[in-house]
């Protein structure tokens, strides 16, 4: 393999890897900043909920349980499940592709069913007490989302509607039925409040900056080793293979009378004179031979 192309390839593959260091530092950077920002929206949207759901349990339900009938229930004012999923479907209606789920094992209301993933974050929950918050990248429908849970614990107050159906209020068993959404112990971990927010727009726009990235790396690295292979071509294989062949020639005795000048003051220019002195060294030698 030539001098000229151990150097374009040593460049090449230098360059190269450069370009795609660059790209993939790139797209780490873009996709964290998509999960800074995500956590921080996720974590605004939830607080927002959790002010609903207070404001709910502490000043309004008090009230409005003293003015209804015991049998008495209306899931949109006696409900924080059903305040919860009504406020979120009028304040996700400027939040396109943010989710939220009242992430249930066993819902009076079957939508909020928690799938396996969901069910693998209240397991995680009810095995770790002391862990209140969780959040992380979970993909749902071939889309990823960066999702921020809180679990959601059973409190006294929750038996009225959810221990024993029997002692439940008639209207409520009317709505939902027996079948799921009782027998709830006081204490419990029985969901899991869950923002989603989309992220895969981000990490696609992330992926094609890093690929634009890389593209356009790849683009001048072509171009560093054409100019590379023309500087190399010119100031240091053409001088060399020059320099190659007058040595042969000197080393034959042919075409001695003939100077080798350079004006390069590098090395190339330091070899050229070491040439061009033997050649005058043989010179000399072969004019004493024939003296002779």
């Amino acid at each position: 393999m030539s001098l000229r192309v151990r150097f374009v390839l040593i460049i090449g593959v230098l360059s190269l890897l450069s370009a795609v260091s660059l790209a993939f530092f790139s797209y780490r950077f873009s996709v964290n900043n998509a999960l800074v920002e995500a956590r921080k929206q996720g974590n605004i949207v939830f607080n927002y909920i959790e002010a609903s759901r207070s404001f709910f349990r502490d000043k309004q339900l008090p009230q409005i349980m003293g003015l209804v009938e015991k049998d008495r229930f209306y899931p949109e004012l006696m409900s924080g499940f059903a305040l919860t999923r009504g406020v979120w479907e009028v304040f996700s209606k400027n939040l396109a592709g943010y989710k939220f789920k009242q992430a249930t094992v066993d819902p009076l209301h079957p939508p909020n069913k928690a799938d396996a993933q969901e069910l693998a974050i209240i397991d995680e929950f009810r095995t770790k007490p002391d862990l209140k918050i969780k959040e992380g990248i979970l993909e749902k429908e071939g889309e990823k989302y960066f999702y921020f849970a809180r679990p959601a614990k059973v409190e006294k107050g929750c038996l009225r509607c959810h221990g024993n159906p029997e002692d439940a209020p008639r209207d409520q068993v009317e709505i939902y039925g027996t079948a799921s959404g009782y027998h709830w112990l006081d204490g419990d971990t029985v969901a899991a409040f869950i923002v989603y927010v989309p992220i895969q727009a981000a990490i696609d726009n992330a992926r094609q900056s890093a690929a634009q990235l890389f593209l356009i790396g790849s683009g001048g690295i072509l171009l560093i080793v054409l100019i590379f292979r023309v500087f190399l071509n010119k100031y240091v294989v053409s001088p060399v293979t020059m320099l190659e062949q007058r040595a042969t020639e000197i080393s034959l005795g042919k075409d001695i009378a003939s100077r080798i000048t350079t004006s390069s003051n590098d090395e190339i220019g330091s070899l050229a004179r070491a040439v061009d002195r033997l050649r005058i060294s043989m010179e000399k030698m072969l004019q004493r031979h024939k003296g002779k």
